[in-house]
């Protein structure tokens, strides 16, 4: 039995079947039934028109459930996620906006993997992201680059309701990186996007998976595992061997590069007919705009963490920063 609604898309209408499968997952995991869904829909979009901060907000249900679903259909949390992605965009728009795959700098990236999704979805019905470390050069490209091709690829994961409702596994390889790669950014930059990031992106991140980690950088990994969310933290495993992640990976979720059965290189020009499927949706979410930040509810501000008594979240990457530019990486 399959449920049927009604999806407004770029002011059209289409009608979008949801499976039982995927019922099931989204009742079980997000509280998500029929009732609910519409219920939600209709005051997130009734509070988006009359939000006088907001301007050219798409109001279509695809984007509006991004919202819902990653915060379990709570309107008022929703609202609050819409407004941190609105104000992320406009702080870092060098980051996160412009989104074009057929951009130079970013398609390089983009043709040399260091970040795709794979074609296949695994046994849980997940998407998953493979990031190469071998695929940057960071004498070439620079740190605004690396952030506009995550962005990139969840704007354009995030278009497409399966994986909203699922979730998103990831796959990192570190092998082949270097002290440049960890130095390319401006300590108070990844700061600032490392702590508003996982409150801000409404994706729901099920499995990280980490392999060919340098033995000088696994310290890193346990820094910022120690300023994410406990959730978040549980879900984040390093491995020591292929074969030890291909017991946690579905083999044909993972390139013939890294123990898995497709070369990576055709799984490149999957995604790319994927992302020249969405180039419009994403290129016009710059026509979204956040014209105040004043309705963003805050735990404690960026500015008062960095006037605070002890050392801050900064301090402590610079910090790292300067341990990293006098490390060799095996």
């Amino acid at each position: 039995m399959k449920e049927t609604k009604l999806m407004q898309d770029q002011g059209e209408s289409t009608v979008l079947e949801l499976p039982e499968s995927l019922l099931k997952i989204a009742k079980r995991e997000l509280r998500e039934d029929r009732c609910t869904r519409e219920q939600s829909l209709e005051q997130l979009r009734n509070w988006v028109m009359k939000n006088e901060d907001l301007q050219n907000v798409r109001c279509d249900d695809t984007f509006l459930l991004r919202f819902l679903r990653a915060k379990k259909f709570s309107v008022p949390m929703a609202e609050q996620t819409m407004l941190k992605y609105l104000n992320i965009r406009r702080t870092f728009p060098h980051m996160s906006t412009q989104l074009d795959y057929m951009e130079p700098r970013l398609g390089d990236l983009i043709d040399q993997g260091y970040i795709f999704a794979v074609p296949q979805r695994d046994k849980h019905g997940r998407r998953v992201v493979i990031i190469n470390a071998k695929g940057l050069n960071p004498k070439v490209h620079t740190a605004a680059d690396q952030a506009k091709a995550h962005f990139l690829t969840y704007e354009c994961l995030m278009e497409d309701q399966e994986t909203q409702i699922t979730g998103l596994s990831h796959v990192g390889d570190f092998s082949g990186v270097s002290t440049a790669h960890v130095t390319n950014w401006n300590p108070t930059e990844f700061a600032r996007i490392f702590k508003w990031g996982e409150q801000s992106l409404p994706m729901r991140h099920k499995e990280i998976h980490l392999i060919n980690v340098p033995s000088t950088l696994k310290w890193l990994i346990d820094f910022v595992k120690n300023r994410v969310s406990s959730k978040m933290k549980n879900r984040l495993i390093i491995y020591g061997s292929e074969k030890e992640l291909m017991k946690a990976v579905d083999a044909g979720c993972l390139p013939l590069e890294m123990g898995g059965t497709m070369p990576m290189r055709e799984m490149i020009a999957l995604w790319k007919q994927e992302l020249a499927a969405k180039r419009d949706l994403v290129l016009g979410l710059d026509k979204c705009t956040l014209l105040s930040d004043r309705g963003i509810q805050r735990r404690s501000s960026f500015n008062s963490e960095k006037s605070g008594n002890g050392p801050n979240f900064v301090s402590q990457i610079e910090s790292i920063e300067g341990s990293f530019r006098k490390l060799e990486f095996d």
